[in-house]
C-alpha cells in the first residue's frame, strides 16, 4: 500500500469515527428520562478508537456495500461493545477507563447496571433499522456474539481464582471475551454488504484473528505503553494478577526465583505498584515481550491471508485498519 492510499484510508477513518461519534450521541439526546440516559450519554463520550463500527463498514465496502446500508449496524455493534465495558467495569471495581471515572464510580452501582441495560436494548433498536432480507440472520449473529462475550466474561472472572490457567485455557477466553466481536462485526458487515458465501467466511475469520491480535497487543500494552495515552495504569493487569499472555508464557519458560516470584502473584491474586518494574524485569529477561509482539503478528497475517480471496482495491481499507491495529500504542 503506497502512502497516498494509506493518508487517504487514514482520513476517511476520521471523517467516519467523527460522524459515529455524533450519531452515537444523538442517539441519547432529549430521551427521558435523563437519570437513565444522561449516564448512558456519558460513557459514549468516552472516546475510543471505533474499531468495531470501522470493521462492519469496511467489511461492507470490501463485498460490493456501501457504508449507508450498515450504517446502524455501526452504531449497533459499538454500543454492544460499551455495554460490555459498563459491566466489565463493575466486575472489576475498575476507577478509571480512557482516564475518565467508570461510570459506577461518578454515578452509583444501580445507574451503571441499568445504563448498561439501556445501550443493548438501544443496540438491538439500531441493528433492525438495516432491513433488508437477512435481518433473522443478522439478529442471529449479533446474539451469537453476546452470548459468547458473557461467556468470556465468565471465563475471565473464573481465571482470577483459577491457579492453573493454560495458554489454551486464555486463548478460548480471548475468543469468546474479545475475538467474538470483531468476528461479528466482520461478519454482518458481509452479509448485509452482500458478499458471497466464500467472501463471508474468510471476512468472518479475518475478524477473528484480528479479535486475537488485539487483545494480545491489549495485554502488552498494560506493561509497555505511557500511561496517559493508554489511560490506565502501567501493570496493572500484574497488580490485579490477570492471566495475560504474558504471564501464561512467562510461567511456561522461568525457572529459580523468576518462577517462583510468578507463582507468588499468581498465590496472592496480584501485586503492588512497587513490585510492577519487578515483574517486567522477569519479562524481559525471558523475552516475553518479543514472544508476544511475534504472537501478535502472527495473528494478524493469518488474518490478512483471509482477505486474498476479496477482489478490487476495497480490501486496501482492512489491511490499513489491520496495520493501525498491530502499530497501536494506546
Amino acid at each position: 500500500m503506497n502512502s497516498q492510499t494509506s493518508k487517504s484510508i487514514d482520513s476517511l477513518y476520521e471523517r467516519e469515527k467523527k460522524k459515529i461519534n455524533t450519531q452515537l450521541q444523538n442517539l441519547f439526546k432529549n430521551r427521558e428520562p435523563r437519570s437513565l440516559y444522561a449516564p448512558a450519554s456519558y460513557i459514549l463520550k468516552n472516546g475510543g478508537k471505533r474499531i468495531r463500527p470501522m470493521l462492519v463498514l469496511f467489511s461492507a465496502k470490501s463485498v460490493g456495500g456501501s457504508f449507508k446500508n450498515v450504517k446502524h449496524t455501526a452504531l449497533a455493534v459499538e454500543l454492544l461493545h460499551s455495554f460490555s465495558l459498563v459491566h466489565d467495569d463493575i466486575m472489576d471495581n475498575a476507577d478509571k477507563r480512557r482516564n475518565l471515572l467508570t461510570l459506577h464510580k461518578k454515578y452509583d452501582l444501580n445507574t451503571a447496571i441499568l445504563a448498561g441495560d439501556s445501550i443493548l436494548s438501544i443496540a438491538y433498536q439500531e441493528l433492525l433499522k438495516d432491513f433488508n432480507n437477512n435481518t433473522k440472520t443478522s439478529i442471529e449473529i449479533f446474539t451469537k456474539a453476546l452470548i459468547e462475550i458473557c461467556e468470556g466474561q465468565s471465563y475471565d472472572k473464573d481465571f482470577e481464582t483459577n491457579k492453573k490457567v493454560s495458554i489454551k485455557d486464555y486463548k478460548l477466553m480471548i475468543q469468546k471475551k474479545t475475538a467474538a466481536l470483531t468476528e461479528m462485526c466482520c461478519h454482518l458487515g458481509a452479509v448485509l454488504g452482500g458478499g458471497s458465501q466464500k467472501e463471508i467466511q474468510s471476512l468472518k475469520l479475518f475478524g477473528r484473528y484480528i479479535g486475537f491480535a488485539f487483545q494480545i497487543r491489549d495485554d502488552l500494552l498494560d506493561i509497555t505503553a505511557d500511561e496517559k495515552k493508554f489511560g490506565k495504569v502501567m501493570g496493572g493487569d500484574l497488580m490485579e494478577g490477570k492471566k495475560t499472555f504474558l504471564l501464561l508464557k512467562a510461567l511456561e519458560l522461568a525457572r529459580g526465583n523468576d518462577k517462583k516470584l510468578l507463582l507468588k502473584l499468581i498465590k496472592d491474586n496480584g501485586t503492588s505498584n512497587k513490585n510492577v518494574l519487578t515483574y517486567k524485569e522477569i519479562y524481559l529477561r525471558l523475552g516475553i515481550l518479543e514472544l508476544t509482539v511475534k504472537e501478535i503478528k502472527k495473528y494478524t497475517s493469518k488474518a490478512l491471508n483471509k482477505l486474498n480471496c476479496l477482489k478490487g482495491n476495497e480490501k486496501e481499507k482492512l489491511i490499513w485498519l489491520a496495520g493501525y491495529l498491530l502499530n497501536r500504542n494506546n
